[in-house]
């Protein structure tokens, strides 16, 4: 036993972390709580000082469970911090996030992506990842707006890109799009109070 737990231990611990993430994402959605910004934001700051933890968690959380939607925790975060802690907040959770999906992705292989996403997303993209251009293609999605992001998070730990590599590229890519994407859940939210 000990042995198997000693080789196994980065698969078990991917594997709690996927399951504890999506058991609160259940609960979040049960409770309503991604419905809207106000609800979410009435949740998240019932915490006080912990407030922040449970903001970063979520976000976290929305990168490694697919129906959980990210722009109301975005939008929370810069609505709630500001323009520009928001985006810094948002900006490391998601890449954290980004991360550890990955890593699960990594431990567990194509059954696990197949499970979260279904075939129909994995056969779009299923044929890159035995591409040599991948690492070009995967910097170029993940600079713009409109890529499924956590998916692609999940997609590259089926690659042959390492670790390291795929860190750097969420890291220098990841803030074009989430800057565009905050700035414009603030100013819209603000410009629609204003009005």
């Amino acid at each position: 036993m000990k042995d198997f737990l000693r080789k196994n231990k980065y698969n078990i611990i991917s594997l709690l972390i996927f399951l504890i993430f999506l058991g609160l994402g259940y609960y979040g959605y049960k409770r309503e709580l991604f419905d809207s910004v106000d609800s979410f934001r009435s949740f998240v700051l019932s915490y006080g000082p912990w407030a922040f933890i449970i903001f970063f968690i979520a976000n976290i959380m929305s990168v490694i469970v697919p129906f959980i939607p990210g722009g109301v925790i975005q939008a929370f975060g810069v609505i709630t911090f500001g323009p520009i802690k928001g985006i810094i907040y948002n900006y490391v959770s998601i890449c954290l996030g980004s991360l550890t999906a990955f890593l699960i992705a990594r431990s567990f292989g194509q059954s696990l992506v197949l499970a979260v996403f279904g075939e129909d997303t994995f056969n779009k993209y299923k044929d890159k990842i035995s591409d040599d251009k991948y690492e070009k293609f995967l910097r170029i999605a993940i600079l713009l707006p409109i890529a499924p992001d956590n998916f692609l998070s999940y997609l590259s730990g089926l690659s042959k890109i390492s670790f390291k590599k795929f860190a750097l590229i969420i890291f220098l890519c990841k803030p074009p799009a989430l800057i565009l994407y905050s700035l414009a859940w603030y100013y819209g939210i603000d410009f629609i109070i204003n009005r």
